[in-house]
């Protein structure tokens, strides 16, 4: 009878016993590598969510509303083009292209449109302002059909636009700027708040994911070290092959997993901060600049109002490339100044605006040189400006219209080509970075932690499979 109870006892459930004690280690050990699987796991269906939310709304939808302002901006621009140019027939050529602009900025405005309502479905607040836009944008086109109607009607030549053609554009325009660009903006700014709350949230989660990681696999390396020290203090046997492995495949799924999770906040933060935010202060650059080479045509077209349009200007130009202090006579050559400082030591920044947060942004190869031919570019673009208003300051009028909307070489509007391709060119080199990056996040962010995860469940396996022939010791 003794003889049965002892080796029930050696068998059984008794903490005290070798078998209850391997048991109870083995146990903790597959609850521990269990809570490891399940943080790889979170981990990865979490960063592939919020690749998959950046790459297909995010980004999107802040590239829409960005370009939704810009078109608007060219709407307006060409707009005024056709008005100032009249019936002059030497520029009946460019009138033809900017009424082809016009329709097809206004084509793509409607897309953006589209595309913004459907993404703000659920959103009040963004649903509320894209209606806004859909009203305020039928109204402007109502103004703007009429003031191209009247100035067809009057047959004026160029800079003498009939007074009710320009008063119908002044109503336009003043929709455009007071109603229409800042709904447009507060979509921009509205879309590129949700892709920060996503980029946040991301990164946050996988800091999270890495402090979890550890609270699961270094108690489970414990647990390991502890099963290994105990079968040799109890078996006499130097090592238990079993739980040597899983203590080796643990440690690499552990270090791999902190890897793992670091790489996706890297990538975030290249993705987010290195390339996007580049992208957004380039986009909105561009824009700026379409609305400021608008304000040419509007400073031609509407002479009583010559002085405004001006400034307007003027304030476009420091929002692109802030010069403290700075005045239009003065803003040629505080440029100059700036440049030629930077030039000299690339790290004295004397500017900041948009094209300021680009060069304290530079990060990729190429980024560099075209960020410094968009400047060079830009700068043959101000001065340009300068020759218009002293043409028409000078009284021709006539002649400050052909020089501001001809494409030749050497005029204004060869001047902006040349500089809107430049900034396209610094354009492409962020957005292809951006989707480079976001690719190679998304491209591990679940098959990496899954993998690491079938490393740890092979590590329980090993233990359970280690164990088993000391356990049947005891039957």
């Amino acid at each position: 009878m003794r003889r049965r109870r002892w080796r029930l006892v050696l068998r059984g459930g008794r903490p005290g016993t070798v078998p209850a004690r391997l048991r109870l280690l083995r146990a903790a050990v597959l609850v521990t590598a269990a809570g490891l699987v399940g943080v790889l796991v979170a981990g990865g269906v979490s960063a592939s969510g919020s690749w998959a939310d950046i790459r297909q709304r995010s980004a999107p939808q802040v590239t829409s509303a960005t370009g939704l302002y810009f078109t608007l901006n060219d709407m307006d621009a060409q707009l005024a083009n056709q008005l100032m140019m009249g019936d002059t027939a030497s520029l009946s050529a460019l009138r033809v292209q900017a009424a082809g602009i016009y329709g097809q900025r206004r084509a793509q405005a409607g897309g953006y449109v589209r595309d913004l309502a459907e993404a703000a479905q659920g959103d009040a607040a963004a649903e509320r302002i894209v209606a806004t836009v859909i009203s305020d944008l039928g109204a402007y086109e109502d103004h703007a059909a009429r003031a191209l109607i009247l100035s067809e009607q009057t047959h004026r030549p160029a800079g003498q636009a009939d007074p009710k053609a320009v008063a119908e554009y002044t109503l336009a325009t003043q929709l455009m700027r007071t109603r229409l660009l800042p709904e447009a903006d507060r979509l921009v700014t509205t879309n590129n708040t949700a892709f920060e709350h996503t980029y946040t949230d991301a990164t946050g989660t996988q800091s999270a994911i890495r402090v979890a990681l550890l609270v699961t696999g270094l108690p489970l390396l414990a647990l390991l070290a502890a099963l290994q020290l105990y079968l040799v203090a109890r078996f006499q046997r130097i090592v238990n092959p079993g739980a040597a492995a899983a203590t080796v495949l643990v440690l690499t799924v552990l270090i791999g997993g902190l890897v793992q999770s670091s790489g996706q906040q890297d990538h975030l933060r290249a993705a987010r901060r290195d390339a996007f935010d580049s992208v957004l202060a380039l986009t909105r650059a561009r824009a700026v600049s379409y609305d400021a080479n608008a304000d040419e045509s509007r400073y031609l077209l509407d002479r009583a109002g010559a002085a405004a349009h001006e400034q307007d200007f003027l304030t476009k130009s420091q929002r692109l490339l802030r010069l403290d202090g700075a005045t239009i006579g003065t803003y040629d050559a505080d440029l100059a100044s700036a440049l030629h400082a930077y030039k000299t030591d690339h790290a004295r920044l004397d500017f900041t605006g948009l094209y300021g947060d680009e060069f304290r942004n530079i990060t990729f190869p190429g980024e560099r040189a075209a960020a410094e031919r968009v400047l060079t570019a830009y700068q043959v673009y101000q001065r340009d400006d300068r020759r218009i208003r002293a043409l028409a300051s000078a009284g021709k009028v006539a002649e400050a219209i052909r020089y501001c909307t001809s494409h030749a070489t050497g005029d204004s509007n060869y001047a902006f080509d040349a500089y809107d391709k430049a900034l396209l060119k610094l354009i492409t080199i962020n957005t292809s970075a951006f989707s480079r990056t976001a690719s190679d996040g998304a491209g591990n962010a679940l098959s990496a932690p899954l993998g690491l995860a079938g490393g740890a469940i092979a590590a329980a396996g090993l233990v359970l499979l280690g164990l088993r022939p000391r356990l049947a010791e005891f039957r």
